[in-house]
């Protein structure tokens, strides 16, 4: 396990909690000043359970099995508390945190 490894599971993480949360109702009309579409809502849900189905697989293939579905766990509960202090404190960072997450995630995975 090596702090690149869980950088990557950890953003990528971030990035799919974040899509979730825009998903739902209650955000999407705080962070998009309107009613959502089920358009939106959708494509927010598919990504946001793709991010969170490719950190498991980063996951996975840098630990093994043996610690890799524990470093997921873990990088899941530490993105969805980074969520949640947005959401509560500065709901408007949340957008530009997980856009800049994904190119963040990106260039980690070059040094895994």
């Amino acid at each position: 396990m090596t702090p690149v490894a869980v950088s990557l599971t950890s953003l990528l993480s971030f990035s799919g909690l974040a899509c979730l949360c825009l998903s739902m109702d209650r955000h999407g009309r705080t962070l998009f000043h309107g009613r959502p579409s089920r358009r939106r809502d959708s494509a927010f849900r598919v990504a946001g359970w793709l991010f969170i189905g490719l950190a498991f697989a980063a996951a996975v293939i840098t630990a093994d099995w043996n610690f890799g579905p524990v470093q997921w766990l873990g990088s899941l509960t530490g993105g969805a508390l980074i969520v949640v202090v947005l959401m509560s404190y500065r709901p408007a960072w949340i957008r530009p945190a997980a856009i800049a997450a994904l190119p963040l995630a990106m260039a980690t995975a070059f040094f895994v």
